[in-house]
């Protein structure tokens, strides 16, 4: 179990601040507290990437200065774990393959920068699987990422180090990026908020911003660690066309959900939901209606075609990536590659057209009215947790005596094909082979602060983040 020692890991980034600020904690301290935690878990978890430790050194006593100086600001000394994609100045982001081993970006992120210029400590990037594309973590570069909670069990992918650093306690806060789940279901893996914002809320960098499935966002350990991220990496950028004009505002606090009208859906009519994740959503879902929400379940028996074309429209967009890699370094790559490249290359441009036909129908039909008459949809994040930690695309899971594969599993894509519909995981629970529950909130098209608003409610009547992995029994 958890020592109170231990109880330092896992404060949440508000807690964090706090202690800074009244001088109970300082920022060097914490970071070594942090750093230490690191090295422990590097060697069985292997969450982390490229590490900065003695740069992050130095940013601390700076953040020290700061508290005594009276002028912190938003983040001032929070360590912070940034995925293997992100671009920072002077440094590589090899998105978890050799052949980026040797390549430098010249210029930063927009959200990274942001976070730092708010007075974040990047001490360490976070494994992915190679060109992020598993929904499990490991690659040729990094080797194998594996869950806190259960060691034999994958943290999720493609943002898996993230989750897994958050999670064992060896990063305060992180970010992840989304195209197809990426943030979302590894945050349900490993029992954390992860956050996908509307397209366009959070300015990408120039390779990504065109992609309309594409996302970067927080993953922390509550509610109010996420909104306190968000705000500070969304708003408009002059380096990103498509960032928004508007910059939304998440509160701290948001009072209670008496009146939301809430839609819910177990299975969105394609996915296989084992008993305890649906036993788990239930009793979410039953603390709303006892806060005063009306909470409906709405059959959804329309989005099974969307959801299929909605993967192949990622696949048909990421096809020449991998074309590249089996054509021209196929020795570097990870051994599932071609694996990868069989499945995308098997998606043809009439696939891709019929994906943006069928989006456009089943909004007109379906999710536009339902939007109409509900605030928020719920439905679970996965649909069951036990994916193996070194689990290929086309491996089989058994789930209720189905075969699938794990991304069978992952209950997010199609709100990636509606990509400006904001969505919040939270916790929900665990199964009874303890593993973490998560459920994501889909909100409206641009209405995050409904998220946050549900989310936050379901934080504090079912509470989460006093829950921590035991190492013990990882052995």
């Amino acid at each position: 179990m958890t020592t109170d020692n231990d109880q330092l890991y896992y404060l949440s980034a508000t807690e964090v601040l706090i202690k800074f600020k009244t001088g109970e904690l300082s920022p060097s301290v914490y970071l070594e507290k942090i750093l230490e935690r690191a090295e422990q878990i590097s060697g069985t978890i292997n969450p982390f990437a490229d590490k900065y430790y003695d740069k992050a050194r130095l940013e601390a006593k700076k953040a020290e200065t700061r508290y005594l100086n009276g002028n912190p600001r938003a983040l001032e000394g929070i360590p912070l774990a940034v995925k293997d994609t992100s671009a920072i100045k002077g440094t590589r982001a090899t998105v978890g393959s050799l052949i980026n081993a040797e390549k430098i970006d010249q210029h930063t992120d927009p959200v990274i920068e942001r976070l730092t210029e708010a007075g974040a400590i990047i001490f360490a990037r976070t494994t992915c699987p190679e060109f992020c594309w598993l929904f499990t973590c490991h690659s040729k570069l990094w080797g194998v990422t594996r869950n806190p909670w259960r060691l034999d069990i994958t943290p999720g992918g493609s943002s898996g180090g993230s989750a897994a650093a958050v999670a064992a306690g060896a990063a305060t806060i992180a970010t992840g990026s989304d195209s197809t789940g990426s943030i979302r279901q590894p945050a349900s893996q490993c029992g954390l908020v992860g956050y996908k914002s509307p397209y366009g809320r959070n300015p990408l960098d120039h390779n990504a911003s065109f992609n309309p499935y594409v996302n970067t966002g927080p993953m922390t350990r509550t509610v109010a660690d996420a909104a306190l991220m968000q705000n500070i990496m969304s708003g408009p950028h002059p380096l990103d066309h498509n960032s928004l004009a508007n910059k939304e505002n998440i509160p701290q606090e948001l009072g209670d959900v008496r009146g939301m009208k809430i839609a819910y859906s177990i299975d969105l009519g394609h996915y296989h939901v084992v008993d305890d994740v649906r036993r788990e959503m239930l009793a979410t879902l039953d603390v709303l209606r006892q806060a005063g929400a009306e909470v409906t379940e709405i059959k959804i028996d329309w989005a099974d075609e969307a959801i299929k074309l909605a993967n192949k429209s990622e696949e048909f967009i990421f096809n020449g990536v991998l074309k590249n890699a089996m054509n021209n370094h196929i020795n570097q790559v990870s051994d599932y590659v071609p694996q990868l490249y069989e499945t995308a290359s098997s998606v043809s441009a009439d696939d891709y057209r019929q994906s943006r036909k069928v989006a456009g129908q089943v909004w007109h039909d379906h999710f536009g009215p339902m939007f109409q008459k509900y605030d928020a949809l719920i439905t679970p994040t996965v649909s069951c947790p036990e994916v193996p930690a070194e689990n290929w695309q086309k491996d089989i899971i058994v789930i209720n005596g189905r075969e699938l594969t794990d991304t069978d599993t992952a209950m997010t894509v199609l709100f990636n094909m509606f990509n400006r519909c904001p969505v919040l995981s939270i916790p929900a629970g665990m199964t009874d082979r303890a593993l973490p529950v998560g459920i994501q909130i889909v909100g409206r098209p641009y209405d995050d602060v409904t998220c946050f608003h549900i989310g936050q409610a379901i934080e504090s009547l079912r509470p989460w983040s006093a829950r921590s992995p035991s190492f013990a029994s990882n052995g």
